[in-house]
């Protein structure tokens, strides 16, 4: 074998963060991974789930866009397929004719790695020649799975499975793709990150409310375990912030259960509880208030005196007879 050949194939292999391009163009990152892109058709949302042994892979891989599409590049990444496949999705063109059309673009395509979905759910993958095998794709229904450096050929075809199988909202099922993967064998060098994306299959006004779900974990022994976790809590907080809007509508059965279920996702989570705590007491439901109040202090007495800190901002009602009330709930004798 050549030296020179091999001495610069290693030094491309060997490197966390960039890969050769052709000539005139910009080093590009080396993210050799697994990732799923999938529309819903029932909701319209759309995402990219993604897990990679590469740092912080959350940047690179998975981009969507609320009403438009979604997109996963990878291998030897050429990160404009990202923004530019949605700007092409954005004005009309199906995600093939979108991918298509890239690739054309792009003299370095072989060792590329592509799949878009677009926001009526057309599919297009695309594995070039040159990744690192086992290397591959296949798609279903408004879904693609693809995979390149895998320990075996066997991870695309289990991540199809998975999520056909799998039963939740998109992001439940993205996830499970994903965990099929890792337990079919995964990247054959380990894994390092994770990411998942998910927008709204419509556009809103508000550009802040149109990403469901946007969760990264960029070092991690266990990067789908983190992300599972993460995705969780981000369920949890979602169920408070439901809660909090049903208060404010004076809906207390409705917010009552909301509670319930963020606490019961996150049960560890100690400031759920106390802004629930709060937010029912200001509400007409004290006794159960005080009760939760008397949970959150006995597990962590620091939040005892934020009582008298929101009062002083509105936050909670400036009656010294409130405030002691609540405060009363703490364990005699705990300092804070």
């Amino acid at each position: 074998m050549n030296l020179d050949l091999f001495a610069s194939l290693f030094a491309t292999l060997a490197s966390p963060a960039l890969a050769l391009v052709g000539p005139g163009r910009a080093p590009a990152p080396l993210a050799h991974t697994y990732s799923i892109v999938a529309r819903d058709p029932k909701t319209g949302e759309m995402g990219v789930a993604v897990q990679s042994h590469y740092f912080s892979v959350g940047p690179i891989v998975p981009w969507a866009e609320a009403g438009v599409g979604a997109v996963a590049t990878q291998s030897l990444v050429l990160v404009d397929y990202g923004p530019k496949g949605l700007e092409l999705m954005k004005k009309g063109l199906t995600a093939k004719q979108a991918l298509d059309q890239l690739l054309k673009a792009d003299s370095t395509h072989d060792g590329r790695q592509v799949a878009m979905v677009d926001a009526k759910g057309n599919v297009a993958a695309y594995t070039g020649p040159s990744c690192i095998p086992d290397a591959g794709d296949v798609q279903g229904d408004q879904f693609s799975c693809q995979a390149n450096l895998m320990s075996h050929p066997t991870i695309w075809p289990a991540m199809k499975a998975a999520y056909e199988k799998a039963q939740g909202d998109l992001a439940e099922r993205l996830m499970q793709a994903l965990e099929a993967a890792e337990k079919a064998g995964g990247d054959i060098r380990g894994r390092q990150s994770a990411a998942i994306v998910v927008v709204k299959g419509e556009k809103g006004a508000n550009p802040w409310d149109n990403v469901v779900v946007n969760l990264r974990v960029e070092d991690h022994d266990h990067p789908l375990v983190e992300l599972r976790r993460l995705l969780r809590l981000r369920r949890a907080y979602n169920l408070e912030d439901q809660g909090d809007a049903f208060t404010t509508a004076k809906k207390s059965a409705e917010a009552a259960q909301a509670y319930a279920e963020a606490m019961k996702l996150a049960p560890d989570v100690v400031e759920l509880q106390f802004w629930a705590a709060s937010t029912m007491y200001q509400n007409g439901k004290k006794p159960e208030a005080l009760a939760l109040f008397k949970q959150v202090f006995a597990r962590e007495a620091r939040w005892v005196p934020l009582i008298e800190r929101l009062a002083k901002v509105g936050l909670f009602p400036n009656d010294p007879k409130a405030i002691a009330e609540v405060q009363a709930q703490a364990t005699k004798g705990a300092p804070w």
